[in-house]
């Protein structure tokens, strides 16, 4: 099978790179859907903008490079497909539960036919034609709490929030709430699902987990089966690890740390007493002591400080977020939380409690409190000082405080060397 991929050129706020070239679960886009594909195709054309589809006669599999999908998506979305024998598109009902609360909003991606959004994943079984059927593929979602909100605190949204977790998973990232949406309602939240699913209907696999965690001497959660481990990772045996967990190699967890259903990339450094829940950790990351993530990405080389707190946030590469800072995920009035969509304005974010966003090679100074959904654009210094200590409205790169630094010429502002406007196709 020939898979060809098409481009999807707009660049994601704030991180000021296309979908493509952003990390889901701690791995770079573009490389995850060669993966998850490569059991299928042996030959790939990769197109330019406004370039149209080979018109070629073989079996061929053509997506948006902007779309996340794992294993189980793509493994029934081919079988069903090729039982067709026809010429499918991926589509989703527009009451579809994980779709309506997760995808669809913020998003700019999917084309609305009647009662029906298609997405842009096609299978041709015979070269490109005009005539597609779309072929809708059940998520299979299931709904897990994460939130408990007190009735005095709100009289929108009270008693148990929940995410509506998939057991397969398609998603376009248009948004940096979706990458929010790919790595933990989609990713390490959907993991646990389909652990407790399979623990629940396969003997044998729950037979092996607990034979394990009675050979190891310890709890279910904690056995080898599911808290996997790399190599040459240094882990404080006071540490605690529960599952399911992926840590990568030469990863050094400190006294007192939890990690909890959490990805953690390679040559990581966890320090005493800080928590990782629900989180996905980049390759190089560097969390001092006390520092907390819950249900946020942090992605490649970046650090929290000490004593910081982040509550579903996305963080870009190379950056830094100073000691103490806290970004707030819940509206203190009942107004709902907006973000930035794929067009570039804000919308209503369909979330009662969601965290900010900090792009690429920033660096955000200690004390810092940020307000639920704000953005700071790649490239940007922020210094705690009088007059700023709250970020109460989304920052660009024009508002970087290097710019008024005597010496501010020496922060590279790598992603901001060229501005050019890409032409959307």
């Amino acid at each position: 099978m020939r898979r060809v991929i098409i481009p999807a050129p707009k660049k994601i706020h704030p991180f000021g790179e296309p979908a493509r070239d952003l990390r889901i679960h701690n791995e770079v886009l573009f490389n995850l859907q060669e993966r998850v594909l490569a059991q299928y195709t042996t030959k790939t054309t990769e197109l330019q903008i406004g370039e149209h589809l080979p018109q070629i006669q073989e079996e061929m599999i053509v997506y948006r490079n902007n779309l996340f999908f794992d294993q189980g998506y793509i493994d029934t979305f081919i079988a069903k497909a090729r039982k067709l024998g026809r010429a499918c598109r991926a589509a989703f009902r527009a009451e579809a539960p994980a779709f309506r609360e997760h995808a669809l909003p913020l998003s700019t991606s999917y084309t609305l036919a009647g009662n029906l959004y298609l997405a842009d994943l096609w299978y041709y079984p015979h070269g490109p034609v005009a005539d597609t059927r779309p072929l809708i593929i059940d998520l299979d979602p299931k709904e897990v709490g994460y939130y408990g909100i007190p009735t005095y605190m709100t009289v929108e949204t009270t008693g148990d929030l929940v995410f509506h977790v998939p057991a397969r998973a398609l998603l376009a990232i248009d948004s940096w709430v979706h990458i929010f949406i790919a790595d933990v309602v989609f990713g390490v939240f959907a993991e646990g699902a389909r652990v407790e699913r399979r623990l629940e209907e396969d003997l044998s696999f729950k037979v092996k987990v607990l034979a394990k965690a009675l050979f190891e001497g310890r709890q279910v959660l904690e056995s080898s089966e599911l808290v996997k481990i790399g190599k040459g990772c240094v882990i404080d045996p006071s540490a605690v690890i529960h599952g399911p967990t992926v840590i990568g190699d030469e990863v050094t967890i400190g006294a007192g740390a939890v990690v909890d259903n959490s990805i953690i990339g390679n040559k990581v450094n966890i320090s005493q007493g800080a928590q990782v829940m629900l989180s996905v950790v980049g390759d190089g990351t560097f969390l001092p002591f006390n520092a907390a993530l819950f249900m946020t990405t942090v992605m490649d080389n970046s650090m929290v400080a000490q004593n910081t707190c982040l509550q579903m946030c996305v963080i870009g590469k190379n950056t830094f977020i100073g000691a103490g800072s806290t970004f707030t995920d819940f509206n203190l009035i009942p107004l709902p939380i907006r973000a930035m969509d794929g067009n570039g304005e804000l919308k209503d974010a369909n979330r009662p409690v969601l965290g900010g966003c900090v792009g690429h090679n920033c660096r955000i100074g200690s004390g810092m409190i940020t307000y639920p959904a704000r953005t700071i654009e790649s490239d940007v210094i922020l210094a705690a000082t009088q007059e700023r200590r709250i970020i109460d409205k989304n920052i660009s790169f024009e508002e970087s405080d290097h710019h008024n630094f005597r010496l501010g010429y020496l922060h590279k502002a790598d992603y901001h060397k060229e501005k050019d406007e890409i032409e959307s196709w």
